[in-house]
């Protein structure tokens, strides 16, 4: 599972298209997560049996905010110390000998250590500091960094920015997308790449700019309807798994190929 960044509207898109896929079978629960931004929330979710119903309490940061702890905070309230072997988390490092974008694993550090480092937007939100090392948002470097994932036969892409999701904005996201989906393509021949992005629904609740995705009420109302289109994926999936272990071919052209 590949998670991508998208502030409270990502993890309210990442976390029921999650729940939708759980509901028709999927292993996602299990299956090894890489998340950016805020896709590391959805994937610590997930990792750890939480539901986002669990984070109606949990108050989310009016950006700009760059206040120490304005991140870690809340994280703290939804992980508290857990970690977890299945979650890796992507985050620029900006100090240091290691510079550049690095995977922050949950079986080392803290899943809310990771998330805040990953979920640190330059101008929006404080850097974040583990092992001495500064860190900010994995997202200025790509929303999903899809060839960073676990090896894998299948992987499954959740994408919050994309075409249709804030007009400019996401259609340069989805150039970028496509740009890694072919190189993904190119590297792991053979094998099933699927990429989940929202549909006109959903995408009417991001709002615009930078301060639309972390609009409190507006992004929680993109849960439901992200379980809705989840659920319709993983049923789709499933669809297509059958046919293919009957050595039946595909009804219509390939899901990879679909998004929305």
């Amino acid at each position: 599972m590949v998670y991508g960044g998208g502030g409270p509207f990502g993890i309210a898109f990442g976390a029921g298209v999650a729940k939708g896929l759980q509901a028709t079978g999927i292993p996602v629960a299990s299956a090894p997560a890489l998340g950016t931004s805020a896709g590391s929330w959805v994937a610590a979710i997930m990792a750890l049996g939480l539901d986002y119903d669990d984070f109606e309490d949990i108050i989310v940061p009016a950006v700009p905010d760059r206040t120490d702890g304005a991140v870690l905070r809340p994280a703290r309230q939804a992980f508290g110390d857990a970690r977890s072997a299945l979650v890796s988390a992507v985050a620029v490092c900006i100090s240091g000998g290691r510079r550049g974008r690095m995977v922050l694993r949950g079986d080392e550090h803290d899943l809310a250590e990771i998330c805040a480092a990953s979920s640190a937007a330059p101008y929006l939100l404080p850097r974040h500091t583990i092992d001495g090392a500064v860190y900010v948002d994995g997202g200025v470097r790509s929303a999903t960094s899809i060839g960073l994932a676990a090896d894998a036969d299948q992987v499954i892409v959740v994408a919050p920015l994309a075409r249709g999701v804030q007009g400019r904005a996401g259609a340069l996201m989805q150039f970028w997308l496509d740009r890694e989906i072919r190189a993904w393509h190119r590297a792991n021949p053979g094998r099933r790449l699927t990429l989940i992005t929202p549909d006109a629904g959903v995408a009417a609740f991001a709002g615009a700019g930078a301060k639309g995705l972390f609009h409190p009420v507006e992004s929680r109302r993109a849960h439901l309807p992200s379980i809705a289109q989840g659920q319709r994926w993983g049923e789709a999936l499933q669809a297509q798994a059958a046919r293919a272990e009957a050595g039946l071919a595909p009804e219509a052209a390939p899901i990879t190929a679909i998004a929305g």
